[in-house]
């Protein structure tokens, strides 16, 4: 529950959220945090460190919000926070670099990244194919994904052809439509975007592409 506190300044509220329910807790918090003017701030009290929680802020509003502790005896953990920007910032998300480096790697397949953000309208994933794996023939989902290739080669087998994967390379797979990946022999990464929907399952043996 939100009450007045004077642990920094008078018109800073608390947020105590020990006697809630655990799957309540996070939702109350970013809930509470939304409501925020820029510059406004609210003590969070906690029966611990909540570290997790922390991760999700990071994940979120990485540079746009200010987390301090105030306290951390135990059972009474107190954070303040502060919002300090609007909206959540444009931010550099990954050095696609540092994950396309080693594409023949055998071991190294599916998701090697994903986007992480919980209040999202996209899904970003980069998918990593060692050389000569496939993902077998399917048709997509009920959306359309932008796929860019960053690294390595193959090809894309559709219902009357054959489009060759080179780095650089932009492709947009129109809904439901029927593919087939295969990796060269330097293996393939690329980036998928799409609309959000539930999370992608690595079937062992092959890689989860966009579905």
């Amino acid at each position: 529950m939100l009450s007045s506190t004077t642990a920094s300044s008078p018109d800073v509220q608390e947020l105590d959220v020990r006697g809630m329910r655990k799957p309540d807790k996070h939702p109350m918090i970013f809930t509470t945090y939304a409501a925020l003017p820029v510059g406004a701030s609210f003590v969070l009290v906690n029966d611990h460190d909540p570290q997790h929680l922390h991760e999700e802020f990071e994940a979120d509003h990485a540079g746009s919000y200010c987390w301090e502790y105030l306290n951390r005896e135990m059972r009474d953990w107190r954070i303040k926070i502060t919002k300090l920007a609007s909206t959540p910032l444009p931010r550099v998300l990954v050095d696609t670099a540092t994950i396309t480096a080693d594409t023949i790697a055998a071991d190294v397949t599916g998701a090697v990244w994903k986007l992480q953000g919980r209040e999202r309208d996209l899904d970003a994933n980069v998918i990593a194919l060692p050389p000569g794996q496939t993902i077998d023939a399917h048709a997509g989902p009920d959306l359309d994904v932008l796929i860019h290739v960053l690294a390595g080669s193959g090809h894309l087998e559709t219902e009357l052809g054959t489009v060759d994967l080179t780095p650089g390379v932009l492709l947009w797979m129109p809904r439901r439509s029927r593919r087939r990946f295969t990796a060269g022999v330097e293996g393939l990464r690329y980036l998928t975007v799409h609309q959000r929907r539930q999370a992608l399952l690595i079937d062992a043996g092959r890689a989860a592409g966009p579905r």
